[in-house]
């Protein structure tokens, strides 16, 4: 066959049928709502992605005979904000040493904690597009390639493909036993956690709140302007200005209500805090949350009951709470290996990030072993009993 390759100007400069036919093979509900033609589309029309934000959307397409064959989101990035696999200690590294980082090559979903593939197409093509972009990193003197949040599949097919490292950091997921019921769910907890998860949920109830969770045609644009409020509110406490325009929203809004999962707490008519889930075909994606009142244990019931919840009800297999935060491993969220993929150019700054990354390594494994030993599920038949 003969390929070519093409970096596009955008994500308008492919159709939603040709990408989301990687993307999303066979239609339906995506396994990944983040990888949809859609979702792309949405940040580059709402400026969150483009001139001036750090993220400059080039996807790179392969083509087969003159037909869309493979394709991953791709960004040039001037900084490293808005990644959640963290790289400014390289980045401060070889800057150190005279080296230039910025700008560099992603392979990501802008602002999206969430595993998903990067290589879209038959998996026999990542290579070639893997190729591609390492080529495209050489030839206009950038200092590295990064494919973030990909799949573990796709870190073990390609790890030190053209000396690309794999780089293991970890999650809180929850996952789906099965449960017919949120009480079935505390049934597998020890006594003492499932105490306090029942406590948590009394309390944050027990504001006089109404607590509704919306999705589809039952988000309303008024939900929207609350949830941009509560939005603006933790963005500016987190990243020091939220990373999102509100026009992503009305973008959300108009093309993706079917995707979005609002939860939101209401004192009367009026949205006091929320939190925005997107829907995927086996996985609920928590992102957003936020307030402008302070409730007691309402963080957690909005952001991971309301989410376990609403997974058990629709047979989801899991709920992928976000990046960070220890605190959620007592409420049912496990700590869960993600993967990521590093292309360095300049030969031994690459030899010293690989001999970190091996460090790195043993020390997430054995972090996953201890914090999943302390996490709050039965371990004893006394456990059991209680």
């Amino acid at each position: 066959m003969t390929y070519e390759i093409a970096l596009l100007d955008g994500m308008s400069a492919i159709t939603a049928a040709d990408w989301d036919a990687l993307a999303n093979p066979g239609g339906g509900v995506p396994v990944d709502p983040f990888t949809t033609h859609r979702f792309l589309v949405a940040l580059d029309r709402s400026r969150s992605t483009g001139k001036g934000t750090g993220w400059q959307t080039r996807p790179l397409v392969l083509y087969s005979d003159g037909k869309v064959a493979a394709a991953m989101p791709l960004y040039v990035k001037t900084n490293s904000q808005g990644e959640y696999i963290f790289d400014h200690g390289w980045a401060e590294a070889l800057e150190n040493a005279g080296g230039t980082y910025y700008p560099k090559l992603q392979s990501a979903v802008p602002f999206t904690p969430a595993t998903g593939r990067r290589f879209l197409g038959d998996p026999v093509l990542a290579p070639l597009l893997l190729d591609a972009a390492i080529g495209i990193t050489k030839d206009n003197g950038l200092s590295s390639l990064h494919i973030t949040f990909c799949t573990g599949e796709e870190a073990e097919a390609l790890e030190g493909h053209n000396g690309t490292l794999h780089r293991v950091t970890q999650q809180f997921h929850w996952e789906n036993n099965g449960y017919a019921s949120f009480d079935a769910f505390l049934s597998d907890l020890a006594s003492r956690k499932r105490k306090m998860i029942r406590k948590e949920r009394e309390t944050a109830q027990g504001h006089g709140l109404t607590i509704r969770a919306l999705t589809g045609d039952d988000i309303k644009p008024e939900h929207w302007d609350a949830f941009w409020t509560f939005y603006q509110d933790t963005g500016a406490r987190k990243w020091g200005q939220p990373y999102l325009t509100r026009a992503f929203f009305h973008e959300v809004h108009d093309t993706m209500r079917t995707d979005a999962l609002l939860c939101l707490a209401f004192d009367g008519d009026r949205a006091v805090a929320g939190a925005l889930n997107f829907i995927g075909r086996d996985t609920l994606f928590g992102r957003y949350w936020g307030c402008t009142e302070n409730h007691s244990c309402l963080h957690f019931e909005l952001c991971y009951y309301q989410a376990i919840d609403w997974a058990i009800t629709n047979g989801l297999a899991r709920v992928e709470a976000g990046a960070q935060g220890e605190h959620k491993l007592a409420r049912g969220y496990l700590p869960t290996p993600v993967h990521s993929l590093h292309w360095l150019a300049d030969p031994a700054f690459r030899k010293a990030v690989a001999q970190y990354l091996t460090r790195e390594r043993r020390a997430i494994d054995e972090e996953i072993e201890v914090l999943t030993a302390y996490g709050p599920f039965k371990k004893s038949a006394q456990e059991e009993k209680d």
